[in-house]
């Protein structure tokens, strides 16, 4: 271990749609969390890497708090608030354009009875008056005894630097648990299927809501300049296969065309993306079924 190398493991804590994973993305500077518009994007904790030379921080997004309405929903909730018994310390985000609701307060309850510094970060500050974040800053800070607050925009990198700062002089003195170049501990099967995922998201907008997931059936490295990724886009109803699929199959190969833009990025290699759409019902609610797609709560 390095003389006064810091390290530690840092929960962002904070309602559906605040900017956990873009400020996760910009942290450590490649896409390793999808980003939405729509609620509950993120489904599973993903762990980004931030390393520089005397520290290194481990994030790890969490889904949204959210009422559930399904065993997928009690399984992201549960996944998000085990977290706060691992880590040195918590990012309680709340975003900017939004008034403190019944979700912020359910968080600060359960922050309560944590023992670690946690840090108010605002987000989204680029899409508000100044004068408003006094407001905000006014509304939250007797809420709960915060290490420090921080107005941030996540998108334009506002502040951003200044949070990293103190969050590495705030943890403590620790080995460096993973090589400086590694920036998840999350496998490149999965980052795709997440990548795959956002574009449905993306492309199919209100049309198809969140009862999609997409399987990595296979990444094959064909010759030295090209890697076939195989995956599986999982809905629940027919009619949302036929969304999906789109007219000609024109839905179906935008999703490829962009989601394969981001494979490439992340492996460094061409790719030939391959996609199936299947109907499997109610999968939201059948364990076996959450289980066999990778949500699986004893991994955590």
């Amino acid at each position: 271990m390095q003389n006064n190398f810091h390290s530690g493991f840092v929960a962002i804590l904070g309602r559906p749609n605040v900017g956990k994973s873009t400020f996760l993305n910009r942290v450590v500077g490649q896409k390793i969390a999808i980003m939405s518009d729509k609620a509950q994007t993120t489904r599973n904790k993903i762990q980004g890497i931030y390393t520089e030379d005397d520290a290194q921080i481990v994030f790890i997004d969490t889904p949204g708090i959210h009422k559930p309405h399904s065993r997928l929903g009690d399984f992201m909730v549960e996944s998000a608030l085990s977290t706060l018994n691992e880590v040195d310390a918590v990012l309680f985000m709340v975003n900017a354009t939004q008034k403190r609701g019944r979700g912020d307060d359910f968080i600060i309850e359960r922050l309560r009875n944590v023992k670690k510094p946690i840090y108010l970060v605002i987000n989204k500050i680029d899409q508000i008056h100044p004068d408003k974040l006094l407001q905000i800053m006014d509304d939250y800070r007797n809420t709960l005894d915060y290490a420090e607050v921080f107005p941030i925009s996540a998108l334009e990198g506002n502040n951003c630097p200044e949070l990293i700062e103190s969050l590495v002089n705030t943890l403590p003195e620790g080995p460096q648990y993973y090589p400086a170049d590694q920036i998840t501990d999350h496998p490149e099967r999965f980052i795709a299927g997440e990548l795959i995922r956002e574009k449905v998201l993306e492309l199919t907008r209100e049309e198809v809501p969140h009862s999609v997931a997409v399987v990595v059936d296979r990444i094959h490295r064909e010759d030295d300049e090209k890697v076939l990724v195989q995956a599986t886009i999982v809905v629940e109803r027919n009619s949302q296969k036929g969304i999906i699929i789109g007219k000609g199959g024109k839905m179906l190969k935008q999703i490829g065309v962009k989601a394969r833009k981001d494979i490439e990025l992340m492996l460094g290699d061409k790719v030939y993306l391959e996609l199936w759409v299947k109907v499997q019902p109610n999968w939201k609610d059948r364990q076996v079924d959450l289980q066999a797609l990778g949500y699986k709560q004893d991994d955590y």
